[in-house]
């Protein structure tokens, strides 16, 4: 991907080296946000989203948030910068996807952390891989992740990461559109469809990355296998292929985030069609 010299965010918070423990203020925020959303809100987005990767009930790693969110500079290296210059391009989109919708997008914050954060949605681990927090709309990600998703998941690449990133920011946007909260009145009211709802918003923001990455291949931002590298990202998480790695059964009934071959195709329907409309995963298939 060429995104040498051109505009980073300035909506990065690295927290890199600071450690990550802080009060019970934002827990008893996070409480009442639950009361408040009739006890699903963060069930869903921030729990599908810290699986994202892992499979791993989030709620293991609950704890304390903080009262603050620390702001502080990032440091200069190549992998910060990347990550910098990939949030102001989403950026750039959806503000103009937004602004067609006569909607006003607000920005989210993207933190850097190494090892262990603390969120508004709770203290997260490094190994629950990079998630979305609705309650403070911050994505939180830890840069050796990518480490993982080449070594473990075998998808390298820079265009890879792009993807990591443009998905987790979809998050953001379905939290922004209530398509998230609608998704959780529907599990509330039938609770045995959970999962397969959990699916149908994991997909979508599969597609929603997908657009992205039309505008960035529009831009001329792309090189020759920048594509491929984001689908062998997406065939790389499919639940199946998960379930696979970990040596258990294939179970479609733990489904929380698509097979591998519905991930990679709600991701190239985003990047050929690039319409909220062909990303409608809820829509009757």
């Amino acid at each position: 991907m060429k995104w040498q010299r051109r505009r980073r965010s300035d909506r990065v918070a690295d927290r890199r080296g600071t450690g990550g423990r802080g009060g019970t203020t934002a827990l008893i925020n996070l409480f009442s946000f639950l009361l408040g959303s009739r006890l699903g809100r963060i069930m869903l987005v921030a729990g599908v989203a810290l699986y994202f990767f892992t499979g791993i009930n989030p709620l293991n790693f609950l704890s304390q948030a903080p009262t603050t969110t620390a702001q502080a500079p990032i440091e200069n290296n190549q992998q910060a910068d990347f990550v910098a210059v990939v949030l102001a391009d989403t950026e750039s989109y959806w503000q103009a996807q937004f602004e067609q919708q006569k909607l006003s997008y607000q920005l989210p914050t993207l933190v850097l952390f190494e090892g262990r954060v603390d969120s508004h949605c709770g203290s997260a681990s490094s190994a629950v891989g990079p998630f979305y927090c609705p309650v403070d709309r911050q994505i939180y990600l830890d840069l050796s992740f990518f480490q993982t998703l080449k070594q473990q998941l075998g998808a390298g690449g820079d265009f890879a990461q792009a993807y990591v990133i443009a998905h987790e920011v979809a998050h953001h946007v379905q939290n922004l559109l209530g398509i998230s909260v609608q998704v959780q009145q529907q599990q509330s009211q039938q609770p045995e469809k959970a999962n397969q709802l959990s699916v149908k918003l994991e997909l979508q923001a599969d597609c929603m990355a997908g657009m992205w990455a039309n505008y960035a291949q529009s831009k001329g931002w792309l090189e020759v296998g920048d594509i491929e590298e984001a689908m062998t990202a997406a065939q790389a998480i499919g639940d199946d292929r998960l379930q696979q790695q970990a040596g258990k059964a294939v179970r479609p009934e733990q489904f929380t985030h698509g097979t591998s071959a519905q991930r990679t195709h709600w991701f190239n329907l985003g990047l050929t069609q690039a319409s909220l409309e062909a990303c409608n995963t809820f829509a009757p298939q």
